[in-house]
């Protein structure tokens, strides 16, 4: 089988540049984690509470129903920001 010939290397072709090999350094707002975190808390005490002493929080008038849908909103929201974080 015959042996390809190597390609010359063109002479016109741009060097690449160091500005164009530094990384991008991706950063997260200051609000994001915190916020984050908080409303992991606050889901999960909401659902603690809710679970523990049903009768007792002041938050019982919404219903089994709606006071599950509110925890569970909260913790939605924890993870749509845990999506963002880098």
């Amino acid at each position: 089988m015959p042996v390809s010939r190597r390609r010359k290397k063109d002479a016109s072709a741009p060097a690449a540049s160091a500005d164009a090999l530094t990384p991008v350094k991706l950063d997260n707002p200051r609000w994001l984690v915190p916020t984050m975190i908080g409303l992991f808390l606050v889901g999960l005490a909401w659902l603690v509470v809710f679970y523990l002493a049903p009768g007792l929080a002041p938050f019982a008038r919404l219903g089994n129903l709606w006071s599950v849908v509110v925890g569970f909103v909260f913790l939605g929201g924890g993870f749509s920001l845990a999506t963002r974080w880098r």
